[in-house]
């Protein structure tokens, strides 16, 4: 039998070789990975949310990342693109995440932006307001 898997997109390809090069900037700093791309169906608007890492900080804080990349820094760069109805999709899934704790962490939300092959990682880029 043949597999119906639909290919991979230019887009989400590069999408992916972000993500893994904002895992490894990541994991080389000392925070291990919790959890990759955790979605949530529905929320406060149609499309839900999702978070593409979910890491934990050697003192146990929980770290929300957004990653964005651009091909060159025009029009904002890739960190201007995280505007506020992607920050409250990003709350909202982070929200639906900390159900499963009785106490949940001290977490934050970051972004690792990469414009034209060059990462920056904005630390508490925003808050859960």
């Amino acid at each position: 039998m043949f597999s119906r898997r639909k290919a991979a997109t230019d887009k989400q390809i590069s999408g992916d070789a972000a993500e893994a090069a904002a895992l490894a900037h990541l994991l080389r700093h000392g925070l291990s990975l919790v959890e990759r791309n955790y979605r949530v169906a529905r929320g406060p608007h149609a499309r839900g949310g999702e978070v593409d890492l979910i890491l934990r900080e050697p003192g146990g804080t929980l770290v929300f990342v957004e990653v964005r990349a651009r091909a060159d820094g025009r029009h904002g760069g890739a960190a201007a693109s995280v505007g506020a109805a992607k920050q409250a999709r990003l709350v909202h899934a982070a929200r639906h995440y900390l159900l499963r704790f009785a106490a949940p962490p001290p977490c934050r939300f970051d972004v690792v932006a990469i414009d034209g092959g060059e990462l920056h990682w904005l630390r508490g880029a925003f808050d859960a307001t």
